[in-house]
């Protein structure tokens, strides 16, 4: 079946839906999801967006910048985040005006709170910058956005999986899916493609991320030869619930949440002085797992499972309730702990790609030396790059709502420029050959076991703390995973709802990112933001302020680089 549209959008989150929307004004839109669109996995977004409001002080979006170029280690392009931070006050005001129910102050502004990273004066102190809607602000800003696009007769094909990009050199044509119901290939002919599909934790073994989380998109993109940008770069969040990496907000530090070791003593003086618990997420993380190796972590079942108190008692039942309910319930319902009485079990869990499909500010697919013509990506699954070698809570947010727009609005004008394209039926025989194989192949491995396996190998080897030693052992391992998945085989040979053709999908996509972000942090000689090297501990500007661009070609990575943007701001010493 072949379906006709001038752009179709891959993916159903933020970014997605706010391309969608963006791109309806001016064009016929479809959307495809795996999921339904109020299930992506921006709704479990839970502190708020970061944005120069100034409602509770003083505040800029010149410091707004400043911080995420400081947060992500200086590997963030710089003008890129001068953008973000600049159109993250438009973008909160216009999600307010289309309805989203943001926490209010006394005075009826929009509330703001503290966050990781976020300063006042370029680094004085912690400021209010985070526009929240108590802990839920990702699920309110699905809704909105799904609204709308509803309202703009954006089409939406649910339970749809993208197998296959149809590219004509570097003129994009269109995408074939794999309907679930149905098992049907579907060919979608479009002037432009945009890749939302979110991140790719679901390669870790403890992640904060959805089972959906399986880096379609960049996998998909990598697998037509387009390289993959600072895929070294994978955020780990200091604070998962104990050994289920469900995310305890930034936003309970923001409210005065303290960390806390075995003795209970308030450990974050030792490491950032002056944002103590708010300081970044890589140094936050580190923090905790140093502190685990010199025995001061509390004790779990197994040396791998000790973990540090995140304490909230002492704000009170009423702040803990009013702000921060959802996460009161998930203590309270996984874990039998009543956060206003007692502190939180936390360990760092695995959160963030930082790197994924480059793009350049309006969302095209850019390499550095090629641009694609009517391909975008945008979202968690795309490296602008803004976030660097560590994203600063809330903005992935700012991410989404900000360059997911300008991403719909370049599209927009794209396809009212560009002339017809065509794709049939024989463009989806790729993709039908490889079901077929899975489907006709007798007595083959199952999914399970490799799976298993490979998120064991990247937690151990390509984790908070990494050497040589480890990732080379890690690009091994996953190697020959990648051998033994072309022995997979589907034990359910039906066709309809067939989830286990779409989990053997899923696995290939994780083995490939996989792969790529193990070789491209071996690469790496030097420690900056969330890649850390115990055998390369201080960053190295002089050698790899550079972003790297990863190829994967059969079993092998090549790597190539691209300039960092520091026309802004010198590269100084990271301290806070």
């Amino acid at each position: 079946m072949v379906h006709t549209f001038d752009a179709i959008i891959v993916g159903a989150g933020g970014a997605g839906l706010y391309a969608a929307l963006e791109a309806s004004q001016k064009a016929k839109v479809a959307v495809l999801s795996k999921l339904y669109p109020q299930r992506s996995h921006t709704g479990a977004a839970q502190g708020g967006i970061g944005a120069a409001l100034g409602n509770v002080e003083e505040d800029s979006p010149e410091w707004h910048a400043f911080d995420t170029v400081k947060g992500g280690d200086y590997l963030v392009d710089q003008t890129a985040a001068k953008i973000l931070a600049e159109d993250a006050v438009r973008a909160v005001y216009d999600l307010e005006n289309r309805g989203l129910p943001f926490s209010r102050l006394e005075d009826g502004k929009i509330a703001q709170r503290r966050f990781g990273g976020h300063t006042h004066h370029f680094g004085q102190g912690a400021v209010h910058r985070s526009c929240y809607a108590a802990d839920r602000t990702g699920h309110m800003i699905l809704q909105t956005l799904y609204q709308q696009c509803v309202k703009n007769d954006v089409k939406f094909y649910d339970e749809f999986q993208v197998a296959d990009l149809l590219l004509d050199g570097t003129t994009v044509r269109g995408v074939v899916a794999f309907e679930l119901s149905t098992g049907e290939l579907h060919v979608f002919q479009a002037k432009a493609v945009l890749f939302a599909t979110g991140g790719f934790g679901r390669m870790f073994k403890i992640t904060s991320n959805a089972h959906a989380n399986t880096g379609d998109g960049p996998a998909i993109l990598a697998r037509a030869g387009i390289p993959m940008e600072d895929m070294e770069f994978y955020q780990f969040h200091p604070t998962g619930i104990l050994g289920m990496g469900i995310l305890i907000t930034e936003g309970v530090r923001g409210e005065g949440g303290i960390l806390k070791n075995r003795d209970g003593e308030p450990f974050m003086q030792r490491y950032a002085p002056t944002l103590l618990d708010l300081a970044p997420r890589d140094m936050v993380s580190r923090a905790i797992m140093t502190e685990v190796a010199a025995g001061k972590g509390v004790r779990g079942d197994r040396k791998i499972d000790d973990y540090v108190w995140l304490d909230a008692s002492h704000l009170g039942r009423e702040v803990v309730e009013k702000k921060i309910p959802d996460i009161a319930d998930f203590c309270k319902t996984y874990l039998g702990v009543d956060p206003a009485e007692k502190p939180m079990p936390v360990q760092p869990t695995a959160h963030y790609a930082m790197g994924g499909i480059p793009t350049d500010v309006d969302g095209r697919v850019d390499t550095g030396k090629v641009v694609y013509d009517g391909l975008y990506a945008a979202g968690e699954a795309a490296c602008v790059s803004v976030h660097g070698a560590n994203r600063l809570g809330t903005n992935s947010l700012v991410d989404l709502i900000v360059y997911g727009r300008r991403a719909g609005q370049h599209i927009a004008r794209y396809v009212s420029e560009s002339g017809p394209v065509s794709a049939g039926e024989k463009d989806a025989e790729r993709a039908r050959q490889r079901i077929e194989v899975l489907r006709s192949r007798k007595g083959g491995r199952h999914v399970g076991p490799i799976m298993d396996r490979m998120q064991e190998v990247m937690m151990e080897k390509v984790g908070v703390y990494r050497t040589q030693e480890k990732m080379d052992r890690a690009v091994q391992e996953i190697q020959e995973l990648r051998q033994q998945f072309k022995e997979v085989s589907v034990q359910d040979t039906g066709a309809g709802f067939n989830s286990e053709v779409l989990q053997i999908m899923e696995l290939e996509n994780l083995l490939d990112l996989s792969l790529v972000t193990a070789a491209s942090a071996a690469q790496r000689t030097e420690s900056r933001g969330a890649h850390a090297r115990e055998d390369f501990t201080e960053r190295n500007d002089d050698q790899w302020l550079k972003h790297t661009m990863a190829t994967i070609t059969g079993d092998s990575v090549s790597i190539d680089f691209k300039p960092v943007d520091i026309s802004i701001w010198e590269p100084k010493p990271r301290t806070y």
